[in-house]
């Protein structure tokens, strides 16, 4: 399992914010579309349908943030994940649009890794080049990642490099 941007990576499924465990809400992004799961929230978006994907309500590290981390971390860790940070993962459609919630994979996002995996949630809602190619990518690269998630400067890396694969003719 590895985090890279608002991915969670684990034996190849993709999720948008954490892997759900037991009854907790969550996303995946599967080749057929996106998924609602957890207790309150269910259902199945096919990607000819998803207009436009896009999560807010998502911490970003700040200053205020970084001074405040160590303390906001202790205190997170004693009550995860009930009282873990959760993102809204907005989905736009021909007929409706619903709002999912997620967990987020970790207490802050850097700005980049935020802005880049909102692109490419655009590139995949968009259908450029072939979304299963850039699934697909990203599935592999889970299934042989071993170490847990990469620094900072490798899940940029990777994440451009999928932005890439998404656009690819």
């Amino acid at each position: 399992m590895a985090m890279v941007g608002l991915f969670w990576i684990a034996e190849g499924d993709v999720y948008v914010g954490a892997k759900p465990s037991g009854l907790a809400p969550g996303v995946r992004l599967t080749p057929e579309g996106v998924v609602a799961l957890g207790d309150r929230q269910s259902g199945l978006w096919p990607w000819d349908d998803v207009r436009a994907l896009t999560v807010n309500d998502v911490p970003v590290k700040s200053l205020r943030r970084q001074a405040g981390a160590l303390l906001e971390m202790a205190l997170a860790a004693a009550s995860w994940p009930d009282e873990a940070p959760t993102m809204t993962v907005s989905i736009e459609t021909v007929d409706k649009d619903a709002e999912l919630t997620a967990y987020a994979a970790v207490a802050w996002y850097s700005q980049e890794e935020y802005d880049l995996s909102l692109t490419l949630l655009s590139h995949l809602a968009a259908g450029e080049a072939t979304l299963r190619a850039t699934l697909a990518a990203m599935a592999q690269w889970g299934r042989a990642q071993e170490d847990g998630s990469p620094r900072a400067a490798e899940r940029e890396g990777l994440l451009r490099e999928w932005i890439e694969v998404s656009r690819l003719p």
